[in-house]
């Protein structure tokens, strides 16, 4: 079979389902499948477009996220005879003989839309359609299946959990090396409490900061904020300001998928408080890395992360606050977080999430 996934996400920015999308595409080709795999990449990058060994790539002018994308993108690959059309942002384009596979990260939209822009309510509106006409649908937790039947009415029969996985290079650094390098690439010296996620509000950003603005008057830390700037996140600039915590409070941007690694290592805590989390990516890798967690109680959160961290409710910024400092009052208790972690985290692997994808893909096709 030829198979393709559509990859142009990863050209345009370096989020969760772009790292989602490289290495899922990356891992299937490790395999060695008898099928021809193929990658649809875009002809405009906006980010350095990482490298994915490919059999094939297929460059198309449409972006992703357009509005006319579902009807462009077809025929932009229509001479490439595709048998399956994979695609992991979501939304397909219009069949053209191809079988369709979808991933759904989660269901934010329906369960929160008022945190959504128009635009992003716009987009994420056709997440019902795409379910409705995709030959399979693959789901990055049970928490996200289950929001799939409930709020879509989703066959369960079409639908598979495949776990996402931290990318392997992330590792554990030792802390003096890991330092070093955050010092120099980022110029923070000191303790700090870490966040890695866009800037959007389900993240939870502003409760956050309200926590850490209670935490710092006990701990000496700052907190790091690494990640791009999505919709509606003036209320995150707007709480800092009115905390006046603008001297314990880094934002670094949208930070390089090898960067991570040093941030993660020399953290003293992972914290991501968030309202809802299809998966959530960042608590996984930091667990990889050796580096505790604080995570809220909400969505997929607990699934993913087990008895190997502190769960704190998202809506109130002293249970946050408690949780983080009970990790960083506490050696041995963060020893003990650490080394659950390190084995929780063994649980995933990209070669395991790629094997139960191509099962997926011989399933279709031999539908």
């Amino acid at each position: 079979m030829r198979i393709a996934i559509d990859a142009r996400i990863a050209d345009y920015t370096l989020g969760g389902i772009a790292r989602y999308t490289v290495q899922l595409a990356r891992a299937l080709v490790q395999l060695g499948s008898p099928h021809r795999m193929l990658t649809v990449r875009s002809a405009r990058p906006r980010v350095p477009p990482p490298e994915i060994a490919a059999d094939e790539s297929i460059v198309v002018r449409t972006p992703p996220h357009h509005r006319v994308e579902r009807y462009t993108l077809p025929w932009e690959l229509g001479s490439s005879r595709l048998d399956i059309l994979h695609s992991p942002d979501v939304i397909p384009p219009k069949g053209r003989g191809w079988r369709k596979v979808i991933t759904v990260h989660d269901l934010a939209f329906l369960r929160m839309p008022n945190l959504l822009t128009a635009d992003s309510r716009r987009f994420y509106g056709n997440v019902k359609r795409a379910v409705r006409e995709a030959d399979a649908v693959i789901a990055v937790s049970e928490s996200t299946a289950r929001d799939l039947i409930e709020l879509l009415g989703a066959r369960p029969e079409r639908i598979t959990v495949v776990y996402e996985a931290a990318d392997a290079n992330l590792q554990p650094l030792p802390v003096p090396e890991a330092a070093r390098a955050v010092r120099e690439r980022h110029g923070i010296d000191g303790p700090y409490v870490l966040f890695v996620g866009t800037l959007e509000p389900r993240k939870n950003l502003p409760t956050l900061l309200q926590a850490f603005a209670r935490l710092r008057r006990e701990f000496p830390v700052r907190l790091v904020v690494a990640g791009g700037t999505g919709w509606l996140a003036d209320d995150v600039f707007r709480t800092v300001q009115q905390l006046a915590i603008q001297d314990g409070v880094l934002f670094l941007g949208a930070v390089e998928p090898l960067d991570l690694r040093p941030l993660y290592c020399s953290a003293e805590v992972l914290v991501l408080p968030s309202l809802y989390e299809g998966f959530g990516l960042p608590p996984l890798e930091a667990m990889q890395c050796g580096t505790p967690v604080v995570v809220s109680d909400a969505g997929s959160l607990p699934e993913i992360v087990g008895n190997a961290g502190v769960l704190v409710s998202p809506d109130d910024p002293d249970d946050i606050a408690h949780g983080i400092g009970w990790v960083l009052g506490n050696p041995q208790y963060r020893a003990v977080l650490v080394e659950r972690g390190l084995e929780r985290a063994r649980a995933f692997s990209w070669e395991r999430a790629a094997r139960e994808t191509l099962a997926v893909y011989e399933r279709v096709g031999a539908a």
